[in-house]
């Protein structure tokens, strides 16, 4: 039975973490944070001191997860999506989220100065959104709002309907 590849992007903080895993817990779709799976294979190729973080080896994540994207059943859970090819993935989400919601997000993350301002104007100015547009077909990518726990539940009704059509519609 053919199952369709997710992905689940924006600026850090908008909750895809927390809608990858209940999706995947409630369809039994496999969820993959690609920072986790970074971490995990060590799939880096240095570090920004600027932002203090390390720097994503993208072609060594494609070869990661070339195999089960194949395969298909798929939650990918990332910020960045430009380099992630365009066939692997039925749909994509761009979770948004309310600035001054954002805000107190990143700041419990520990984010502070630069780091965290270029992740407020990241989401004001729809960067993301931007880049999985310019990515994807325009009818797969679709924005959904990320404030409040009522916004998940709905966000998640959402997304296991369009599964369940999509499972009807190719198998």
């Amino acid at each position: 039975m053919r199952r369709p590849n997710l992905l689940l992007t924006g600026t850090p903080g908008v909750g895809k973490s927390t809608l990858g895993k209940e999706l995947a817990s409630r369809t039994g779709l496999t969820y993959i944070n690609v920072g986790d799976l970074a971490k995990e294979g060590e799939l880096y190729e240095g570090f920004d001191e600027e932002y203090e973080c390390p720097i994503l080896d993208e072609d060594r994540v494609i070869d990661e997860l070339e195999d089960r994207m194949r395969e298909g059943g798929v939650i990918v859970d990332y910020h960045g999506c430009d380099f992630f090819p365009e066939q692997w993935f039925h749909i994509v989400f761009v979770l948004r989220t309310d600035n001054s919601f954002l805000y107190d997000r990143l700041e419990s993350r520990g984010y502070k100065g630069k780091k965290l301002q270029d992740n407020i104007q990241c989401e004001i100015f729809q960067t993301l959104y931007e880049e999985a547009m310019l990515s994807y077909r325009e009818e797969i990518v679709h924005q959904l709002p990320s404030n409040t726990p009522e916004d998940l539940e709905r966000n998640l009704d959402q997304i296991m309907q369009w599964i369940e059509q999509w499972m009807k519609d190719n198998n």
